[in-house]
C-alpha cells in the first residue's frame, strides 16, 4: 500500500515544508488540487457537499498546478505528485502534454496527471471551452496527452480535435499515468480503459460498489491483467487494520488529509507536519510490518 498526503486550500507558505514533511516521513505521493476561478454569481451544484454549496471555496487560495508541482519537486527527490483532479477539459491539450512532459522531465518522472471534468459550467464559461462536450473531448485529449509525451511525431484527428504530426521535446523516460476521477458510470468506464481511478470520498458501500464496477469493465475491455491503480479517500485509511481491508479491495494508494477541507484553514503549519507524522509512525510503519 502506498499513502498520499492530502492538502490544499491553506496558507501558499505551508506546501513547501509539508512536502518535504511528507516525503520524510514515508509518504509515497502528495495530491495537487485544481480551481481556477470563483464566480461572483453562479447557480451551480457541488457535487461533494451535503447542500450542494460551494461558498467553502470562496477566497480560498489555489496554486495553479503545475506552478505548485514544479515547486514542490525542487525540494524534494522522492514524492510524487497526483493532481487530484486536474480539470481538463477547461484546457488545451497540446498545452497540458507540454506542461506535463516538462514536469516529468524536470522532477525525474515524479507526476501522476488525475484528470477528470469540472462540475462549474462557469469553467467552461471564462475559458471559452464547450460544456455538453466535455467527456467526448476529455477521452480525445486523454489520447493526444498520452500519444505527444511518449516522444516522437504524432498526430490526431478526432471530432473534437486535429493536431498535425507534431512531437514535443524533451519528453519523460516512462509514461505519464493518468487515472480518472468521478463516481458516475462514464467516469468508472473512461478509468477502466486508462491506468487507474481517484475516489473523491463518501460511504465505504458505495466504494465497494465503484470497485466492483470497475473491475467488470476491466474485464469487459479485456484490460484485467494490466497494471492499475486506486486512490480512495476512507475512514478505513487512519487504521492499520482499516488499510489491510481496502488493499484486500484492491486500492493501491491511500488518501489521507487531517483537516476540514471545507472549513478556512486557521491550523498552525507545526501542527499539520505533527499529524503527518504521526499518522506515519502509527499506520504507514504499521502497514508496513503487518
Amino acid at each position: 500500500m502506498r499513502f498520499s498526503y492530502a492538502e490544499a486550500m491553506c496558507a501558499p507558505a505551508h506546501y513547501l515544508p509539508l512536502a518535504r514533511a511528507a516525503e520524510d516521513a514515508g509518504y509515497t505521493s502528495f495530491t495537487i488540487a485544481d480551481s481556477i476561478c470563483y464566480p461572483q454569481r453562479s447557480d451551480s451544484v457541488y457535487p461533494y457537499t451535503p447542500d450542494g454549496g460551494r461558498e467553502f471555496l470562496e477566497d480560498k487560495p489555489f496554486i495553479e498546478p503545475f506552478v505548485l508541482m514544479s515547486a514542490l519537486a525542487a525540494v524534494t527527490s522522492k514524492l510524487r505528485f497526483t493532481t487530484f483532479v486536474l480539470k481538463l477539459p477547461i484546457r488545451d491539450p497540446v498545452l497540458v502534454a507540454k506542461q506535463a512532459a516538462s514536469l516529468a522531465v524536470m522532477s525525474g518522472n515524479r507526476l501522476v496527471l488525475g484528470v477528470g471534468t469540472s462540475p462549474w459550467p462557469e469553467d467552461f464559461l471564462v475559458t471559452g471551452t464547450d460544456w455538453k462536450t466535455r467527456g467526448a473531448r476529455l477521452n480525445e485529449m486523454i489520447q493526444i496527452i498520452r500519444g505527444l509525451t511518449r516522444g516522437g511525431y504524432f498526430e490526431h484527428h478526432g471530432k473534437h480535435y486535429d493536431v498535425p504530426s507534431i512531437k514535443i521535446c524533451p519528453a519523460p523516460t516512462e509514461p505519464i499515468k493518468i487515472l480518472i476521477g468521478g463516481h458516475s458510470e462514464a467516469a468508472l468506464k473512461r478509468a477502466a480503459r486508462n491506468d487507474g481511478w481517484m475516489h473523491a470520498g463518501g460511504d465505504q458501500a458505495q466504494l465497494e460498489g465503484y470497485l466492483r464496477r470497475l473491475y467488470a469493465l476491466r474485464r469487459e475491455y479485456g484490460r484485467e491483467r494490466e497494471p492499475f491503480e486506486i486512490h480512495a479517500i476512507s475512514f478505513d485509511g487512519f487504521t492499520v487494520d482499516g488499510v489491510r481491508r481496502l488493499a484486500d479491495l484492491g486500492v493501491t494508494d491511500v488518501i489521507v488529509g487531517f483537516r476540514n477541507m471545507y472549513a478556512a484553514d486557521t491550523t498552525p503549519l507545526q501542527k499539520k507536519v505533527d499529524a503527518l507524522r504521526l499518522y506515519a509512525e502509527h499506520v504507514i510503519a504499521g502497514s508496513a510490518a503487518a
